[in-house]
């Protein structure tokens, strides 16, 4: 008997998270469908071109976050969409995997829907149609069959919508949770010890440039106030390390600026609270069980576009997922020196605020459970199913 025909399955990312998540799921596709059946096209980066993929271009042709970026590559992202959909839909691939960029991946799919209605389309990642847009949930039907959400709450919230079939496979995070959380004494919080403060300003030089002299002045303000004596860890993403150590060189209390993710990891696991900014850092902080407060600030053009647009009760992943605003989260013009540092001093003690933080983030793992599934397994498993339903 004839081999079967490979199939052909194009996966199409955006930005490193994307191509992260998409190495995974091929991973996971060649262990549950065999490598040796299946060809991965599409648009990603190093980790999918490792596992496979023949990528269009260069990822980083179109990995532009943020409104004033976007506009200023306008033209080279319009390029390649029309590159990524033509591509397509000459390949006529058994399945189409869009993985998060919205922006990017959403407009391909719209393209090759309209010209190849016969190809499947599954969606991994949600945009936040929870937090903003709402009406783009329902619009999505009409290209996307299948959604791959990473959040719980996520399948409810397009269902309410009127969005696309959504099956929560569960957060990446869930596969590597070892790596951050603490083993039986790597935490000294109620040790006589000075406490081990996380200070996260982001890994985009725009988040870093908005909030790295706020949170100077927080620390000093906070030395000045705090009960117990505290050391700084700042986990720096590699390519913003030198310039965040030249701009938290005049800070009073000097952080201890580690590079890498090993660093990062056993940074979080020996803290005992942390200051950040808004982000996926987040759920790694509450997965790891490290009570925070969380800052955010955009452009003054942005805030402006988009403060009518947002609906969320929260910008904090953490609070989404709990259902509760158990984080403080200091906004724009309420993210200052003073406000910051008035929400962290109760962290640093054994306070009532510091024990209801506590008390609600352990219940993010009965939140967030899937069963004996990884993650990228429960992606692959639900692609199968789309292809085999289509076949």
């Amino acid at each position: 008997m004839a081999d079967p025909k490979p199939l052909n399955i194009w996966i199409v990312s955006g930005e490193e998270s994307g191509d992260q998540l998409g190495a995974k799921l091929i991973r996971a596709l060649k262990t549950r469908l065999g490598a040796e059946r299946l060809r991965f096209c599409g648009v990603g980066g190093h980790a999918m071109e490792t596992e496979g993929l023949k990528s269009l271009f260069p990822l980083e042709d179109i990995a532009v976050m943020g409104i004033v970026a976007v506009i200023a590559r306008l033209p080279t992202v319009l390029n390649r969409i029309n590159l990524t959909a033509d591509a397509a839909v000459v390949a006529n691939p058994d399945l189409l995997v869009i993985i998060d960029s919205p922006d990017f991946t959403h407009r391909v799919a719209k393209a090759v829907r309209k010209r190849a209605p016969h190809i499947p389309i599954v969606d991994y990642v949600s945009p936040s149609v929870w937090a903003w847009r709402p009406g783009r949930a329902a619009k999505m039907r009409a290209y996307v069959d299948h959604l791959l959400a990473l959040l719980p709450f996520e399948p409810e919230a397009h269902k309410r919508l009127g969005g696309p079939p959504t099956t929560y496979v569960g957060h990446p995070l869930i596969e590597r949770v070892g790596e951050f959380r603490p083993a039986p004494g790597e935490r000294n919080f109620h040790k006589d010890e000075p406490l081990n403060l996380l200070v996260l300003p982001g890994s985009r030089r725009s988040e870093v440039s908005r909030l790295i002299e706020t949170f100077g002045e927080t620390l000093k303000l906070l030395q000045q106030r705090s009960p117990r004596a505290f050391e700084v860890t700042l986990p720096a993403v590699p390519h913003l390390a030198q310039e965040i150590r030249e701009r938290t060189a005049s800070w009073s209390v000097k952080p201890c600026i580690v590079e890498g993710e090993a660093a990062k990891w056993q940074a979080f696991r020996s803290a005992d609270a942390a200051l950040a900014a808004s982000g996926t850092v987040t759920l790694e902080l509450g997965l790891s069980g490290i009570p925070m407060v969380v800052a955010y600030k955009v452009s003054k053009i942005e805030a402006v576009i988009l403060r009518p647009l947002i609906k969320a009760q929260s910008i904090v992943l953490t609070n989404l997922v709990l259902g509760e605003n158990a984080i403080p989260e200091l906004i724009q013009e309420d993210c200052t020196p003073e406000t910051l540092a008035a929400a962290l001093l109760p962290l640093l003690s054994d306070t009532p605020e510091r024990k209801r933080q506590e008390a609600a983030l352990q219940r993010l793992d009965e939140l967030m459970r899937i069963g004996d599934e990884m993650p990228s397994e429960r992606a692959a498993r639900i692609v199968e199913e789309v292809l085999e339903a289509r076949r």
